[in-house]
């Protein structure tokens, strides 16, 4: 019965993660939000409800390293899982706001995120308001920016056509599909982790971060087939960084989250650091600014000895 429940949950993550998805870059569209904006802010925040839904139940259940875990691991499983099978379908070419502007963001998010942890091993309201404001400021300083130095895509005009009645709805889904989505399969991983005497840190970082970075991977390939490859690099780095500053930011205001578990310190967030450099460094190389079905192939590759390592 627990399984059904995780098979069950994992179904309405998908598909209220895909009505967010829509919903969203149709609203933007109407809005004449930028592309290369909406991957890295509404499409990143659509993709991160499911993060930001499982971990604040999970934080409230008293399940801490699994509210934490899935943070971790679905940044990880955005780099190492999603980008590398993105970048099978379609090379995605690199531009110049990601070495000025999108990759440092993700970094200073996560090198933040990484002190207050060690610090004392809780993430306090404090600190979680601390990565909110961080997150409102990024987004400010990104809209301001995008205006000024990235040259706007064309916006299909059929995609103005979509009501708000319709919009609304979409969202109105996607958020109930999200809520029962988590409580499935929170419960069902929870009582998993018991029944064979596996950590819920390990749940959070393997099972259920895969899980709740389906709508990622979704919203990735899509755009990749559309060639819409601005939000589908900017999706996954906008997501890693929204998971930190909304999700754990939010989730920790509600209610801190306390670190029990030593090897989210000393091993998980290890793994979020290097997946997120790695990306900097196959962006220059080989070829330079350009990621394709070899660098996708080892993160895919490397993803699957990091599920390896925690799982063995």
């Amino acid at each position: 019965m627990d399984f059904i429940s995780i098979l069950l949950g994992f179904v309405l993550l998908v598909l209220g993660g895909d009505f967010l998805v829509r919903s969203s870059i149709d609203l933007s569209v109407k809005l004449n939000i930028p592309k290369i904006v909406i991957g890295l802010t509404v499409v990143s925040f659509a993709t991160s409800a499911p993060e930001l839904i499982v971990s604040l139940n999970a934080a409230l259940s008293g399940s801490s390293a699994l509210a934490i875990n899935n943070v971790l691991g679905s940044n990880i499983a955005n780099i190492g899982f999603v980008l590398g099978v993105t970048t099978l379908i379609s090379t995605i070419n690199v531009s110049k706001s990601f070495y000025k502007n999108n990759w440092p963001s993700m970094m200073l998010f996560t090198g933040v995120l990484y002190y207050m942890l060690i610090n004392d091993k809780v993430l306090s309201r404090i600190e979680g308001s601390l990565l909110v404001l961080m997150l409102v400021g990024f987004t400010f300083y990104l809209i301001k920016f995008s205006n000024k130095q990235v040259e706007l895509d064309e916006i299909e005009s059929s995609n103005k056509n979509v009501s708000y009645f319709k919009i609304l709805t979409f969202l109105l889904l996607g958020g109930t599909s999200l809520y029962f989505g988590s409580e499935f399969l929170v419960n069902g991983s929870v009582a998993v982790a018991k029944g064979y005497g596996v950590s819920e840190a390990v749940i959070g970082v393997s099972l259920i971060a895969v899980g709740t970075s389906i709508p990622e991977l979704a919203a990735s390939v899509i755009a990749a087939i559309k060639k819409e490859k601005a939000i589908s690099l900017g999706n996954l780095i906008g997501s890693n960084i929204f998971n930190i500053g909304s999700v754990l930011g939010l989730t920790s205001i509600i209610k801190p989250i306390e670190i029990k578990d030593e090897l989210i310190l000393n091993r998980d967030i290890v793994w979020v650091i290097i997946f997120s450099a790695l990306t900097l460094i196959l962006a220059f190389i080989p070829k330079r600014n350009k990621l394709g079905v070899f660098k996708g192939s080892f993160l895919i590759l490397l993803y699957a000895y990091f599920i390896y390592s925690i799982l063995k």
